[in-house]
């Protein structure tokens, strides 16, 4: 059955620069109690270790980001950094898109792990690193703030070679 008022919509992936860091601070806040300000992400993606990929609608280069991802590599291994999808685009690929895209990147640099940090009440995310082969290697207790009050985090690493 074809429903006629919706439409797959398709994005492009391209490389973080300094000049998306205020558009995806904004979007940031939509999932973060403690939102990460454009200058912190700025002085992010001035690192050399740092990386990210940003996705758009495709022919809206102008609108704002539907998702982002951060990461870094040091010493062989990666580390995402923070990760959002923009309510209104979710449900469509991005997040796999974005961490296919670090995934890649990571293989190509010869990296041997990527670790992250999940809130152990994110069930869509978490879900998601599962079926990408990631897989829960620790805790951190009360790591995150969120409205919810304090939630703690699941550590997880994907092992790259």
């Amino acid at each position: 059955m074809r429903i006629p008022f919706w439409r797959q919509r398709d994005y492009a992936l391209e490389p973080l620069s300094i000049t998306d860091a205020r558009a995806i601070s904004l979007l940031h806040r939509e999932d973060f109690a403690r939102p990460w300000s454009g200058d912190e992400f700025a002085n992010l993606l001035e690192q050399p270790t740092v990386f990210g990929f940003v996705a758009r609608e495709t022919g809206h280069r102008e609108a704002a980001p539907a998702g982002f991802v951060l990461a870094r590599l040091a010493a062989g291994e990666g580390e995402i950094l923070t990760v959002a999808v923009a309510r209104a685009h979710r449900r469509q690929g991005i997040g796999w898109r974005l961490m296919a895209a670090v995934l890649g990147e990571l293989h190509g640099q010869r990296a041997e792990a990527l670790f992250l940090e999940v809130d152990e009440r994110n069930v869509a995310a978490i879900s998601l690193y599962r079926r990408l082969g990631f897989r829960e290697v620790g805790r951190r207790p009360a790591y995150y703030r969120t409205s919810q009050g304090p939630g703690g985090a699941l550590v997880m690493r994907r092992d790259l070679r």
